[in-house]
C-alpha cells in the first residue's frame, strides 16, 4: 500500500515540477482514441541510439531507434499505433487511437558509447512528458484543448491556465501532506506498542509481606 501512495506522490510531483526543466514537455492530457506527439532531442548530435521508455522506473521500452541502421524496434502494447518522423537525433513520435493504459511519464533516453572510457553513456533528452489519458466522461470537466494536436501544458502555462496550475499545486501538498501525517502517526505508533512492551518485561517483582516477616523473625532469632 505505501508503495502505491510513493509512486502516486512522485507522479504528482512530476506533474507540478515539469515545466521546472526547459527540456521538460511538462504534463499532456488527451482523451481515448486521440493521439500525442513525443518531440524528443538532444544537445548531443553523436548519439547512437534513442529509447522512449514509459513508467516510474522506465520498465516499459515503448520503441527503440538505432542511429547506424535507421532501424527502430516497436513493443507489442504501441504496435500499429506509433509513428516515428524527422531524422535522428531529433525524433517525432506519434501515438494513434490513445487508452488509459498509455497514461503515465515517457522518457527520452539516448545512449552513446564514449571510446575514451569504453563506457556507454546514457542521458536523457529534452521532450520527455507525463501523459494523461482521461475517458468521455471526465474528458469535460479536465481542463484541456479540444484539438489533440495542441495538448494542454498545465503547469507554467501564463495564457489563461492559473486556476489549474494552482489546482494541481494544491492536490500535490494535501497527498502529500496526508501520507507524511500517516507516516508519522505509524511511527508514533511503533514507539508507544514498543514502550509498553519494553515497560511490561522490566515490571519489577513485588516482594510479598509473608517474605518480610519472615526475614524479621530470621534476624530475631540470630
Amino acid at each position: 500500500m505505501s508503495a502505491v501512495w510513493l509512486k502516486l506522490i512522485t507522479i504528482l510531483c512530476l506533474s507540478c515540477t515539469a515545466q521546472g526543466d526547459p527540456g521538460n514537455g511538462g504534463v499532456v492530457w488527451s482523451e481515448v482514441g486521440q493521439a500525442i506527439t513525443i518531440q524528443c532531442q538532444s544537445s548531443e548530435t553523436l548519439q547512437d541510439s534513442l529509447t522512449l521508455t514509459k513508467g516510474l522506473n522506465e520498465e516499459v521500452e515503448a520503441v527503440f531507434v538505432d542511429r547506424t541502421t535507421q532501424n527502430f524496434k516497436i513493443a507489442d502494447p504501441f504496435k500499429g499505433r506509433l509513428q516515428l518522423n524527422n531524422r535522428f537525433p531529433t525524433v517525432d513520435i506519434r501515438i494513434k487511437n490513445l487508452t488509459s493504459n498509455d497514461t503515465g511519464p515517457y522518457w527520452c533516453v539516448y545512449k552513446r558509447f564514449d571510446t575514451q572510457s569504453a563506457q556507454i553513456i546514457t542521458s536523457k533528452g529534452q521532450g520527455s512528458v507525463l501523459l494523461v489519458v482521461t475517458d468521455a466522461a471526465s474528458a469535460a470537466l479536465s481542463p484541456r484543448p479540444h484539438n489533440s494536436n495542441e495538448p494542454a501544458l498545465l503547469p507554467g502555462d501564463n495564457e489563461g491556465c492559473e486556476s489549474p496550475n494552482q489546482n494541481l499545486v494544491l492536490v500535490c501538498v494535501v497527498i502529500s501532506a496526508a501520507v507524511l501525517l500517516g507516516i508519522i502517526l505509524c511511527i508514533l505508533a511503533l514507539i508507544l506498542v514498543k514502550t509498553k512492551i519494553l515497560r511490561t518485561r522490566e515490571k519489577p517483582r513485588r516482594v510479598t509481606n509473608n517474605d518480610v516477616y519472615e526475614d524479621m523473625r530470621g534476624t530475631l532469632r540470630r
